[in-house]
């Protein structure tokens, strides 16, 4: 079903290679060969159909406009969640809105199915089985599990999992690819000499995580994101090149967010060079990526380049404390609600110059 067309409502919510997507915001040209379900194609799953027989029992539809989002929804809930926990219920159906029940009849749906099938020994599925392949797996390829390789910890960290890449010195072809400039009021020998300096980069770097190197090429580490109160963390590893004659870099890397199941590869490029003033630097990146799974109907290129905008702002800020000498802000978890309505705020300023 046609909704709110901004990925709000999730009335139009399929299954992308058996992930929960917003329709209408998912390009079909960037879906080749990708398996799409509609609610029509569940009418033979056992899961919708304990769900359609919840949804009559308990009243958990009216006018029934949202209800095949919300069936789709609720079917990966049963699938992926331990128990009938009534909080991570709420939780997952947030980003699906009902006009007209109050979601008290959707939930105890919800929380029966999941209770019936815990006590027929039918357990969660880990992600795995549903998951859209590897890091830089194409749409519509076989799902493969992820492959996992133990991190070395920093103290007092908790163990966790990250993504292995089989080559990360493999040509990398980006399915999205934009260009940020800084400039700063130092000279360039200094920049290059600070940006090869993984463990600065990382404290400069607005929610990153570095949690071992195994060797002076590589990092591993993450990227930690909040929206309001919902958090994830891409854990990955990342390969770094330095080449001190043409004050330049790279670092290709990819990730996972294990709770959110969505994928990230991409690869940076960086140049130093000297400002437009005597003594100043300006450095010029060159990021491509990739990105899958759920976050993947989030991230308009557009809108990528801007929030990528906002946060290499602050990334030269710190960078520009840390040459000055001055104390840099303490790391801050990545805030895209912030940035968006940074965004928002610029883009209406232009409006109103324009008018």
């Amino acid at each position: 079903h046609l909704g709110c067309e901004h990925g709000v409502c999730g009335a139009c919510t399929v299954l992308l290679d058996g992930e929960p997507a917003r329709a209408c915001l998912t390009f079909a040209g960037a879906c080749p060969g990708a398996a799409i379900t509609t609610v029509e194609g569940l009418d033979g799953d056992a899961v919708a159909a304990e769900l359609r027989v919840a949804f009559n029992r308990e009243h958990a539809l009216q006018c029934g406009y949202c209800t095949p989002g919300m069936l789709i929804a609720a079917r990966d809930l049963v699938l992926r969640l331990p128990d009938a926990d009534e909080r991570r219920i709420r939780v997952g159906l947030s980003g699906n809105l009902c006009r007209c029940t109050g979601y008290a009849g959707i939930v105890r749906a919800v929380m029966s199915v999941i209770a019936e099938r815990r006590a027929r020994g039918i357990g969660p599925e880990s992600g795995a089985e549903r998951a859209l392949g590897p890091v830089g797996a194409r749409l519509g390829e076989a799902p493969v599990p992820l492959g996992t390789a133990q991190a070395r910890i920093v103290p007092g960290a908790a163990p966790i999992a990250t993504t292995t890449v089989a080559d990360l010195g493999a040509a990398f072809t980006p399915a999205h690819s934009f260009t940020q400039t800084i400039d700063l009021s130092h000279p360039p020998e200094a920049v290059f000499a600070l940006l090869s300096d993984v463990e600065a980069v990382a404290a400069c770097l607005p929610g990153a995580v570095l949690t071992g190197r195994p060797d002076p090429d590589t990092v591993e580490g993450g990227l930690q994101v909040r929206i309001g109160p919902i958090g994830a963390t891409f854990r990955g590893r990342a390969r770094i090149a330095h080449d001190p004659a043409t004050l330049s870099g790279a670092v290709r890397g990819a990730g996972a967010d294990a709770g959110g199941r969505s994928a990230t590869e991409g690869e940076i490029r960086y140049r130093v060079g000297s400002g437009e003033s005597p003594g100043t630097a300006r450095v010029v990146l060159d990021v491509g990526y990739t990105l899958t799974g759920p976050l993947a109907q989030f991230g308009r290129p557009g809108l990528v380049r801007d929030l990528a905008g906002r946060i290499t702002a602050d990334f030269a800020r710190n960078l520009d404390a840390r040459l000055s000498g001055a104390a840099a802000p303490p790391p801050a978890g990545l805030n895209p609600l912030r940035l968006l309505v940074a965004l928002v705020r610029a883009r209406l300023a232009a409006w109103r110059g324009r008018a």
